[in-house]
């Protein structure tokens, strides 16, 4: 069947028809498991019911239920959200390398349909597949007997990695050359995914970027001013079923008669949504992830796929936006004392507040280099130790900013609008056009044949305008300096 003349699929579930758009081919909202509504919540991804006829895939399905994010306005109550976007080029061809798409959102929300993958299918000539999967409290929720509490997320996620093995043929792509991708927390479920038996071959090779600290704890304040310090972004199953029954027990789901999970399966979504940012951790110790990836990355335990590591030059800046009262010369000293406490006089003698324009930006800065720089290059060398692993690091200072009113710089997640096209974004001037399709160039070569194109670790190639070759990445964040402090 051609699917690029008549955009019709036959999965084994049912056939989907597509749409014929500029230059792409587009199947939206295909389900891969059933909804994980009423007696299906907390539990495995169950089998789709099969359907009869065409399904026409031209609308995305719904986003997994979230609250409304001072980064994010996307809202959803529906449960019904394990769905896949699927974009191939609009000309024929087999055997193309796929590309899995995890979004980020902080692991309360976050929308596949936000990122028009045209781009990369089309100019990176790949199959780019892009799920919903559960997220906050419907996937990160543990409580006493829920069996595998914390990982519905990672459940969802290999489902869709199954249904890709199953059915990707049918879009023109290769399930023998699968490459998982994801940002931000997207980034953090694929460094899970590295670690989880249930994920061995399922996908060959691994991009991670912009991820969060995965083996170890943040000093407070460098993730954003005012939290206190983070642990890692793990759970033990036992700990996270304790805090699943305070919360239950707090906000009075559950009373003493009948099953505990049955009521909690009976809780509205919008109540559960209330408590969501408490439940972002996948939880560690039962089947899907029996180990902390923490200690599994560090140890080497992990599949041995290539992994693409990336970070951007100005992490940190979007989060020292995201707290809202911006850092000031008074607040500086104590912010360190509370981060660093011994040695707070060596980190201000380091960064003197007055080297910035401004104190947020010098906390920005601090942050960058001990919350994100610090931890992404610790990944980087547990995983060069044991397979390929390649570095990089989004270098455009003038990337259009993500949030107003501050200096934007290339902060966490400003490369992705040079990866995807976001709807009412304007085009990029032609520079940073240039630097986006060099990008796509980089990240497709990946997929195809797990060489970006730059020397492996610990090369670090800059990708910014007009720019191309490594950087200094240990000297340009102080790497030596941030060895052995808190």
């Amino acid at each position: 069947m051609d699917i690029w003349q008549n955009p019709t699929v036959r999965l084994t579930s049912g056939t989907v028809r597509g749409r014929r758009l500029d230059g792409h081919v587009s199947f939206r909202g295909i389900p891969y498991a059933a909804p994980p509504v009423g007696d299906l919540r907390w539990r495995p991804p169950a089998p789709v019911e099969p359907w009869t006829g065409v399904r026409d895939a031209f609308e995305p399905g719904n986003p997994a239920p979230q609250p409304a994010a001072s980064f994010d306005g996307t809202t959803s109550l529906d449960e019904d959200c394990l769905t896949v976007n699927v974009t191939i080029p609009g000309t024929p061809g087999e055997g193309r390398p796929v590309l899995v798409w995890l979004h980020g959102g902080g692991g309360t929300n976050g929308n596949a349909a936000d990122y028009d993958a045209r781009r990369l299918a089309v100019d990176g000539d790949l199959v780019v597949v892009a799920p919903n999967f559960r997220l906050g409290v419907l996937s990160c929720f543990g409580y006493p007997g829920l069996d595998d509490g914390g990982t519905f997320g990672l459940q969802d996620q290999q489902a869709v990695l199954r249904w890709v093995r199953r059915e990707i043929a049918g879009f023109g792509g290769d399930p023998g050359n699968v490459t998982l991708m994801g940002e931000s927390y997207g980034a953090t479920m694929v460094a899970a995914q590295l670690t989880a038996p249930g994920s061995a071959g399922l996908f060959h090779r691994a991009i991670v970027q912009s991820v969060f600290s995965v083996l170890g704890t943040t000093p407070a304040h460098t993730f954003m001013p005012g939290l206190p310090e983070l642990p890692p972004r793990w759970t033990s199953e036992a700990e996270l079923a304790a805090i699943g029954a305070a919360v239950a027990a707090e906000r009075g789901w559950v009373t003493g008669d009948g099953d505990a999970l049955a009521q909690l399966r009976q809780v509205p979504v919008k109540d559960l949504l209330e408590v969501s940012d408490a439940f972002i951790r996948p939880a560690f110790g039962g089947a899907t992830l029996p180990e902390s990836p923490a200690i599994a990355l560090a140890a080497g335990r992990f599949h041995r796929v290539p992994v693409l590591l990336g970070t951007t030059l100005d992490e940190a800046r979007f989060f020292v936006t995201l707290a809202g009262d911006p850092v000031t010369a008074e607040s500086y000293p104590r912010l360190l004392a509370e981060a660093f406490g011994d040695h707070a006089d060596e980190v201000a003698e380091r960064y003197p507040v007055r080297d910035y324009e401004t104190p947020s930006l010098a906390w920005a800065r601090i942050s960058t280099d001990r919350a994100w720089a610090r931890p992404s290059w610790e990944l980087a060398k547990a995983l060069a130790a044991h397979t390929g692993t390649w570095f990089s690091e989004f270098a455009d200072e003038d990337a259009p900013s993500l949030v107003p009113g501050f200096p934007a710089g290339a902060q966490h997640s400003s490369a992705l609008i040079y990866q995807f096209d976001f709807e009412g974004r304007p085009a990029l001037p032609a520079p940073q056009q240039e630097l986006a399709d060099r990008m796509t160039r980089h990240w497709a070569a990946f997929a195809r044949d797990g060489d970006p194109g730059w020397p492996g670790f610990e090369h670090v190639e800059s990708l910014a305008p007009g720019k191309s070759g490594g950087t200094d990445y240990a000297a340009a964040h102080r790497l030596e300096f941030w060895a052995g402090k808190p």
